[in-house]
């Protein structure tokens, strides 16, 4: 069984109104609501999932917080990611421990801290930002988080200047030109290695898609995710009020040495393993070759 310590972060879930607080707990603290006050020494040394009163009687939820949770909750001076985009990037980046993985633009440092946990102890994220305020609040929000010191290694600089590292596993691009970045890029990254970025407009796709036909990056992909949450009550379920819709275009592609691209401009990859796999009128496969015409034409 799992208990709440004192220093770990805690979620306080209002049951009433549905308001949630993060807090780290401390002997002695106490967490101040609108709906009245909640003593940490009534958390610490119990287990998770418990319930509390304040002494206006209102119930709280005492909860270990997700990454979500931990996202939602930092402190930001930039627009963070959202957790359906955020997931898919880690397993579209193969991010898993003992990979090095870079960032550009560090921000707020939502994405850094997802990095962080699902690399860490054995990974290394290294994130670099050209702004010293962005960077100073991003360590401050990782440190909240309680990050394991050594992680995380945060680099001040122009990335027009490229990057240190010549080897990294995959790179996450934050920035509003990713375009202009490719050559640096590409330098940082190893032969195979995973790229992706994410981009509001389709104005900003185009032209990073022309910067990647250009580098050495093949397996080029556009994608864009919708969620659309459902009101969990077994007696009315249906879609929820609001929704998280559009939220940035998300492009992944694969550093591949020159040489050895191979471009499909006009299918999708899983459109070209459909149609490799359609049989012909007689039965037999119709062997389609990767630009999408058929073998012998």
């Amino acid at each position: 069984m799992k208990i709440a310590n004192e220093g770990d972060l805690a979620l306080f879930f209002n049951l009433r109104d549905d308001k949630r607080y993060l807090v780290r707990l401390k002997s002695g603290g106490q967490l101040h609501t609108h709906r009245g006050i909640v003593p940490h020494d009534a958390i610490i040394g119990q287990p998770w999932g418990r319930t509390v009163r304040t002494q206006m009687g209102t119930a709280f939820l005492v909860l270990e917080p997700s990454t979500s949770d931990l996202i939602r909750h930092i402190k930001r001076s930039t627009q963070i990611l959202f957790p359906k985009d955020v997931g898919y990037l880690l397993m579209k980046l193969s991010v898993r421990p003992g990979r090095l993985i870079l960032e550009a633009g560090t921000g707020s440092g939502g994405m850094t801290l997802a990095l962080a946990v699902a690399t860490a102890p054995l990974g290394k994220i290294v994130t670099y930002e050209a702004r010293q305020e962005f960077q100073t609040l991003a360590m401050q929000n990782l440190e909240r988080a309680n990050i394991p010191s050594g992680v995380v290694e945060f680099k001040l600089r122009d990335i027009a200047q490229g990057f240190d590292e010549t080897d990294a596993d995959s790179f996450f691009l934050d920035v509003a030109e990713p375009w202009n970045y490719m050559s640096q890029v590409a330098t940082a990254l190893r032969s195979g290695g995973f790229f992706a970025t994410l981009v509001p407009t389709m104005n900003q796709v185009i032209p990073t898609l022309q910067a990647l036909e250009q580098a050495p990056f093949g397996l080029l992909e556009v994608e864009e995710l919708l969620l659309r949450p459902y009101k969990p009550v077994s007696s009315r379920v249906r879609p929820a009020d609001r929704m998280v819709a559009h939220t940035g275009y998300l492009i992944f592609a694969r550093k591949i040495e020159p040489g050895q691209v191979v471009t499909t401009p006009d299918a999708h990859p899983d459109d070209v393993a459909a149609v490799e796999s359609t049989p012909d009128e007689d039965g037999s496969a119709n062997n389609v070759s990767p630009q999408g015409s058929s073998e012998g034409e």
